[in-house]
């Protein structure tokens, strides 16, 4: 303000040293001035921010967004905060883990101002105070894990941070709404390291895969030949049910046929002349038999006796007569 005063007085001495506008000097001071009064008084504070008004050096208020009225000379705006959230990078730094492993890690801090009057007084200068504090709980919190539990750690060492940055923070008019680990980079060689366990193990998983593969083929090429086999076995036993059932069938047939012809014999012997035509056919027969005999030897067989065939129709048709009988209740 006494930089825009001095600046009023110098424009009014040079409008003073101008002879034709000498007479305007006067009332341009008087309106400088009391402008210079109204911009000094009024304060417009933007949305999500908080001015903090020192009187004669001490805390009088925080302005709240909109139109605000100061005292000039008493009042100034010492401190100017945003409200909003916003986001800190915190460095990348080097942490040894439990297993004495170095391991670099960064991250990034969202905190928000909650106490303005807190955040102008509670310290000197509250980001870096948070961050330095980040750093530190983050070395601590990594020194208390091996390597590996670290990497799979993220959340747990995110909520670690964000409970000690708040319980400081509450003094300092900050909240600490949430840290997240950027980066977890181990040594080159640790690196190394872990690609080959990697692949080795990478490796194991395709030799399983590929021995279950085989293993499941093997048990696949089984069960086709035992089904193959279970159906073979069944076709071979339909089969000879097929053919012990057609065996049957004809053996039933055969006699069926038989008994028929049978019965068509005994019919015909007890109808009249039906014992004549049968001696008859017996001693054809016979004949036909002793004719077929000197054919297919050198010796022929001759009865001692004309008498014994004769005989041997007699026999014939005496077995022709009791069929004959028998057939007759029937």
């Amino acid at each position: 303000m006494f930089a825009k005063i001095i600046g009023v007085v110098i424009a009014t001495i040079v409008i003073a040293s101008l002879p034709e506008a000498r007479s305007f000097a006067i009332p341009f001071f008087i309106v400088a001035l009391a402008a210079v009064f109204v911009v000094e008084c009024v304060r417009v504070v933007p949305q999500q921010n908080a001015w903090i008004v020192e009187r004669l050096g001490k805390f009088h208020q925080a302005l709240e967004p909109g139109l605000n009225i100061i005292i000039p000379f008493l009042d100034r705006v010492a401190y100017k905060h945003s409200l909003k959230e916003v986001p800190a990078d915190v460095p990348e730094q080097v942490c040894i883990t439990k297993d004495n492993t170095q391991l670099a890690v960064d991250g990034l801090i969202y905190y928000q101002v909650t106490d303005p009057r807190l955040a102008s007084y509670g310290t000197s200068d509250y980001v870096t105070a948070i961050v330095q504090l980040a750093q530190t709980t983050l070395r601590s919190e990594v020194g208390k894990m091996e390597l590996d539990q670290s990497l799979q750690s993220r959340d747990v060492i995110n909520r670690q941070i964000v409970n000690v940055l708040d319980e400081a923070g509450r003094s300092w008019g900050v909240k600490v709404l949430r840290y997240e680990v950027k980066n977890l980079t181990p040594p080159e060689t640790i690196l190394r390291a872990m690609q080959a366990q990697i692949t080795a193990e990478r490796e194991k998983r395709a030799l399983i895969a590929k021995s279950e593969g085989e293993k499941q083929q093997e048990i696949n090429l089984a069960e086709g030949e035992k089904q193959a086999a279970i159906l073979k076995s069944e076709g071979q036993k339909q089969s000879a049910i097929n053919k012990a059932q057609g065996e049957a069938n004809a053996l039933r047939v055969v006699a069926e046929a038989t008994a028929a012809a049978v019965e068509a014999v005994a019919t015909a012997l007890s109808k009249e002349g039906g014992l004549q035509a049968a001696n008859l056919k017996v001693a054809e027969l016979y004949i036909g038999a002793l004719g077929n005999l000197a054919k297919t030897n050198n010796t022929m067989i001759v009865p001692t006796n004309l008498s014994d065939v004769a005989g041997v129709v007699a026999s014939a048709m005496t077995v022709l007569d009791k069929s004959r009988v028998i057939a007759k209740p029937a």
